[in-house]
């Protein structure tokens, strides 16, 4: 029973470092991709692959749950392999371990197909170089950890000097790479204020789009904003008002043709 209950622990480590480590260099890569493209300006941003904050956030987000709950499981892993209560040749560790290995293997190869195809869409060779190297660094040191874990002599009893150095120099890099992050991440703050702004955008359109139609069945512009509510019933009070200080935008008639909306935007 012991043993039965020893393999069940002993596979859920393992499932759960392979989740934990796909998240984490996948996260560790991205944040890395998305330094290159905000500090590698292409002219063509908009038709290639471009600085996307979006992206960002999910990298750093994934890195702070997936890099504790990995190095946290490898311990527990290590530390039974130590004891002696998971043993070298277990089915359990070699079966997941080569498992880990090759869905590591598909994903990496899947991240490479992807760097190599924005090259061919017309990446900067720079970028596509950067990229290309950051994904082989990680596979390559992906691969050579569990290699080595695998092939290495008995570990009962035993402080493999190796697998201590490839673990330390993993979290610092880790560490590192989630340090730089914070420095091309907006904060919670910033982006809310640009969400606000974008709102706003979104009702000027909105707005432009009812005072052309306005414009176009009577042939003058109306009095005030007010009367694009009658009119049109897409056209609430809230489209009429800045979502974040809920005052209601300035709207001055220059001439019978040309209108003016003012309004403060937060992130200006």
């Amino acid at each position: 029973m012991d043993t039965q209950n020893n393999s069940a622990k002993f596979a859920f480590f393992y499932m759960l470092s392979l989740v934990a480590l796909v998240f984490m260099a996948l996260a560790g890569g991205m944040i890395i991709f998305q330094i290159i493209n905000k500090k590698i300006v292409d002219v063509l941003s908009q038709y290639s692959v471009s600085f996307s904050p979006d992206q960002l956030k999910f990298a750093i987000s994934a890195i702070i749950i997936a890099a504790p709950i990995y190095y946290l499981t490898m311990r527990q892993i290590f530390k039974n392999l130590y004891s002696g209560a998971l043993s070298k040749d277990s089915g359990i560790r070699k079966w997941l371990t080569y498992f880990i290995l090759f869905v590591a293997s598909v994903v990496m190869l899947g991240w490479l197909i992807a760097v190599i195809n924005n090259f061919l869409d017309g990446e900067l060779t720079i970028k596509f170089i950067l990229k290309a190297m950051t994904a082989i660094v990680i596979a390559a040191a992906i691969f050579t950890f569990y290699f080595y874990d695998i092939k290495r002599e008995e570990p009962a009893g035993k402080k493999d000097k190796v697998i201590r150095i490839y673990f330390y120099c993993s979290l610092a890099a880790v560490a590192a790479v989630f340090v730089a992050s914070l420095f091309f991440v907006e904060s919670p703050t910033e982006t809310r204020n640009r969400k606000y702004d974008n709102a706003i955008l979104d009702n000027f359109q909105k707005i432009d789009g009812a005072l052309n139609t306005y414009y176009q069945d009577y042939e003058k512009l109306p009095a005030d904003l007010e009367e694009l509510k009658t009119e049109f019933t897409y056209i609430t009070d809230k489209d009429l008002e800045n979502p974040a200080t809920k005052e209601k935008f300035e709207y001055k008639i220059i001439n019978e043709n040309t209108y003016e909306l003012c309004v403060a935007f937060i992130t200006s």
